[in-house]
């Protein structure tokens, strides 16, 4: 180890691991109920979340890619498999050749429609009834001072 990095001390460490492992097993949980009780993935279900929190149900690649934080590969990927499964469709951009949208289909909307309530008992169960107002409050601040954070360092 060397001196010019600057390691956790115990309490910081502590509590990075544990945001680690919450994180991780949080997740893992949300996606196997998601795919146990409603047959979407965790990433269906975040691409179909997107395209319904917009009017007309559709974005543009670049812009669901930057709506749910992911690479355009995988992204790309994704949408593919979700096109054969029903959920999506993939409309061509008139104004732009090169460019594609991404649209809800109805069997998609059906699905996040059916998906989400169920999805929104275990988030409460598991996270906001965990916590009393102050504690949620708190959480919603640090989690926007840390996205606030990374938006801003360069890519």
């Amino acid at each position: 180890m060397t001196n010019d990095v600057p390691w956790l001390n115990a309490e910081e460490d502590r509590s990075w691991r544990a945001f680690v492992r919450l994180h991780q097993k949080l997740f893992r949980r949300l996606g196997a109920d998601l795919e146990t009780h409603s047959g979407l993935s965790g990433a269906d279900f975040q691409i179909l979340v997107a395209l319904t929190d917009v009017p007309e149900g559709r974005l543009r690649f670049q812009d669901l890619a930057g709506a749910i934080d992911w690479e355009r590969s995988r992204l790309s990927h994704q949408v593919s498999r979700m096109i054969k499964r029903g959920l999506v469709a993939r409309e061509e951009c008139a104004e732009d050749g090169r460019g594609a949208f991404v649209v809800i289909t109805p069997q998609g909307r059906e699905a996040i429609e059916a998906a989400a309530p169920r999805h929104l008992v275990v988030v409460r169960r598991l996270v906001i009834d965990a916590l009393d107002p102050e504690d949620l409050a708190a959480l919603g601040r640090i989690s926007s001072r840390v996205l606030e954070r990374i938006d801003a360092e360069p890519r």
